[in-house]
């Protein structure tokens, strides 16, 4: 798939700016510089040194386009492996498609999305799981993505792969050669080391599997959906927290008819808080429809906030109806980490706030005979207090951990399914071990567990996989 033909685009984002940055690459990429590039001492880009920076200007038939600055790397030391130059220009959009379309008709291409970094990968100065790192670190927008990013583009994740690829292989080999022998009935893979190795790889994997769970939403933003009745706060709540009027707020019920989402990062992890229709009973067609998306956003939550104005709980029999409430929302949805909100407790008697904690000190004594927790937070959403402390529990909610001890983090999908074929195959060949099947099985099973693993890495690659990994790439990248 290497091809030699020579590839431009622009390496920073369109529109005017103080400068731009023109990325060429391939095997006449100097050539094709110098062919425009007037040095302001008359250097010849072709025999200059790699790592490099020249002054000058690019110049069309004599006709000076922007002076520039010219950045040289030669292959095999450069980003993509190849010859490249980078050509910094002021940043009018009219230089940078002049420039562009003068290194076209000098025998450059315009680069697919992706390519410098396919290139990169072909020419073995990335694996693949590297490069698609590459990717999540343009695309992070918090502190966490970016540190699980650099750690996947610094070959932590890969490397542990590749390891145990490696071991694997080294018995895969022991026991192909088994079948060589098969007649003579002789073993060269030690069972006992062979079964520690399936156990040891069996943990790693279920460990990495395991790190999806986290990886997954710190990647796009935990989903936190805000609900309860009409016109207690929510909007409210969604305001105070991004610290700006969001979503409009009436004392009329209803008036949140549809979803609003907006992200907000804590403590380096992105949120994505999604404000919801009020769930009552009602008449109204488009009210139900923003309920029916009530209901779907809660599905698709990771957290739940439930929040209650607490001044109606003084009345008969709402106290205990929002214990049943919450106790319904928790058996529904017994994975997702739920947070009780009481709001307006500055508008809150000292002898309900009482009453109201009393109760659900005594709901949490309950919980904790069944192994559950309540987590239970007092606020006024329009007085903003309790915002920060809601903030750092929500924050509490997030496994770190494995952050902070700069552990492989699972964050790609694609990653994630080959880990749990990896996973069943090992689990197969474990289970041959255990139960001694023969040789050339036990081989069968270990292919495809090392097919697996090298699908990850780029060990085992296509030009239809590339293609899908690739174009989800920016140009210039």
């Amino acid at each position: 798939m290497i091809n030699q033909d020579s590839i431009v685009a622009l390496a920073t984002p369109s529109g005017a700016g103080a400068i731009a940055i023109i990325r060429i690459s391939g095997s006449e990429a100097i050539q094709i510089g110098n062919s425009v590039f007037k040095s302001i001492k008359n250097k010849d880009l072709t025999k200059q040194k790699t790592h490099t920076l020249h002054l000058g200007h690019i110049v069309d038939n004599e006709k000076a386009l922007d002076e520039v600055l010219v950045s040289l790397f030669k292959g095999p030391n450069s980003y993509t492996g190849e010859d490249t130059i980078e050509i910094s220009c002021h940043g009018s959009t009219y230089i940078q498609q002049q420039i562009i379309q003068l290194l076209l008709r000098n025998g450059c291409r315009m680069a697919d999305a992706g390519e410098f970094t396919l290139r990169a990968f072909l020419n073995g100065k990335l694996d693949l799981s590297q490069a698609e790192a590459v990717a999540d670190l343009i695309n992070s927008d918090n502190e966490a993505s970016h540190q699980i990013a650099m750690q996947q583009m610094r070959g932590g994740f890969s490397n542990e792969i590749a390891k145990l690829r490696e071991e694997l292989l080294n018995f895969a080999s022991l026991i192909e050669l088994e079948l060589d022998f098969a007649e003579e009935d002789v073993e060269f893979a030690d069972r006992i080391q062979f079964h520690e190795l399936v156990n040891r790889i069996e943990f790693v994997l279920k460990r990495l599997i395991d790190s999806f769970a986290v990886g997954n939403v710190i990647k796009n933003g935990i989903p936190v959906a805000i609900v309860g009745e009409p016109n207690v706060g929510k909007s409210t709540l969604l305001n105070a927290l991004l610290n700006e009027e969001r979503a409009i707020v009436s004392d009329i019920a209803g008036t949140t008819r549809d979803t609003i989402e907006d992200e907000l990062v804590i403590g380096g992890i992105g949120f994505r808080f999604i404000d919801t229709a009020g769930i009552r009973e009602t008449k109204d067609v488009v009210e139900s429809i923003g309920i029916q998306k009530t209901f779907e956003k809660i599905d698709q939550a990771q957290m739940v906030l439930y929040l209650v104005d607490g001044c109606q709980l003084s009345v008969d029999g709402k106290l205990d109806n929002l214990l049943l409430e919450i106790n319904k929302t928790q058996n529904q949805y017994p994975q997702k980490a739920l947070v009780v909100i009481i709001n307006k407790k500055d508008m809150i008697s000292d002898e309900t706030l009482s009453l109201i904690q009393n109760k659900l000190v005594a709901y949490q004594d309950e919980l904790s005979t069944v192994n559950r927790k309540l987590s239970t937070i007092y606020i006024s959403a329009k007085e903003k207090q309790g915002v920060e402390e809601l903030k750092n529990q929500l924050l509490s909610f997030v496994n770190t951990g494995a952050l902070r001890n700069n552990e492989t983090i699972v964050t790609n999908t694609r990653h994630y399914d080959s880990l749990l074929k990896a996973l069943d195959e090992i689990q197969k060949v474990k289970h041959g071990l255990e139960t001694n099947l023969s040789s050339d099985l036990l081989a069968l099973d270990i292919k495809e567990a090392l097919y697996q693993f090298g699908l990850i890495t780029g060990q085992v690659s296509n030009d239809e996989l590339l293609g899908n990994i690739f174009a989800n790439f920016c140009i210039g990248k």
